[in-house]
């Protein structure tokens, strides 16, 4: 049956301000190094404030967790369509521009309420880790209001970003979500997103997941952290109750990937790595885009290991529209 959109995504929307600090900026500050926290917007001007002398190095970009994917398999040549939440304010026209640029639709009867977009302070330190603090203003109230029914019916995969947890209307569209799409003979694909996610809301990741999704996205921390496993062995076996197959990011080792019936070890690109933001977005993005057009995960986990080493050997979590098409030399 054919569908008119490889991709159906839904996440947070949130523009980017990101900043190049040390390991004592951060204790100074008394922010959690590695990890994705929710911070109200007043704490986030306080850090701004401590930081003014670092905002030379700074840039705004959209980015939001599922947005980085949905806009990277786009820019691929994915036809997708994205449901999140933005104000009627400056940044929410940039992001909803940043959307169109990148040819992702959106749900048409949708206008921007008053209010304000959803902001992410991300932090990169000299060793190329990514620390976020996140307001998420608007995006916040991200609700089955946003869904679209004949677009989720229409698309081969939904993908669901795991920071929704946080929000109690965003899980619960979540979960309508996956629903409709379960109803629909649509895949589901869920990202844990973050090791803070899998250790704090666990319970609500569960309810998202409900009787199991298609396919997990995760890396090594979230993979153990969710199946309160002692090993990435034994996790590798518990998350096979949560879903039919999985992708587990390994950083500089690359990728396990497991098909539904086999396991495979996909070595990864090698690169030096500048800043790792957005590192497995990028992955889940490519890797959603090559299963949609018809490669095995050995080499969908080959192409998006590429993909996720041309983002970390730069700054920012995506990549310039032209550099999509050299990654898939070779590969399409």
């Amino acid at each position: 049956m054919s569908k008119q959109y490889h991709i159906y995504g839904i996440g947070a929307a949130l523009v980017d301000t990101e900043i190049t600090l040390t390991d004592n900026d951060l204790t100074t500050m008394a922010v959690a190094k590695g990890v994705m926290t929710l911070v109200d917007e007043e704490r986030q001007n306080t850090l701004i404030g401590y930081l003014q002398n670092h905002l030379v190095a700074s840039h705004r970009a959209s980015g939001g967790s599922a947005t980085n994917s949905i806009v990277a398999a786009s820019y691929f040549g994915s036809n997708n369509f994205y449901s999140c939440k933005v104000a009627n304010d400056e940044n929410g026209v940039f992001y909803l521009n940043d959307l169109k640029a990148a040819g992702v639709a959106t749900p048409a009867h949708i206008t921007p309420p008053a209010g304000i977009t959803g902001k992410c302070l991300v932090m990169i330190t000299p060793d190329a880790e990514r620390t976020m603090n996140t307001f998420l203003g608007i995006s916040e109230t991200l609700s089955v209001n946003e869904l679209d029914t004949q677009a989720i019916a229409d698309s081969h995969y939904v993908y669901i970003e795991g920071y929704l947890v946080t929000s109690p209307t965003g899980r619960a569209a979540a979960i309508e979500l996956r629903k409709q799409a379960q109803a629909n003979n649509t895949k589901t694909a869920l990202s844990l997103s973050d090791p803070a996610m899998v250790q704090f809301f666990r319970d609500g990741l569960l309810e998202m997941i409900g009787d199991g999704v298609d396919l997990i996205f995760c890396n090594r921390d979230e993979a153990i952290g969710f199946t309160q496993a002692h090993s990435i062995e034994d996790a590798i076996e518990a998350l096979k109750k949560y879903c039919k197959q999985f992708a587990i990011t390994c950083g500089g080792e690359g990728a396990l990937v497991f098909d539904g019936s086999e396991l495979i070890n996909v070595a990864a690109t090698p690169v030096k790595a500048i800043d790792t933001n957005g590192a497995g977005d990028m992955f889940a993005g490519a890797f959603l885009h090559a299963i949609n057009h018809g490669k095995d995960f050995k080499t969908a986990a080959a192409f998006a290991n590429k993909a996720a080493a041309k983002v970390v050997s730069q700054f920012g979590p995506r990549l310039k529209p032209e550099q999509h098409a050299e990654l898939m030399d070779g590969f399409f």
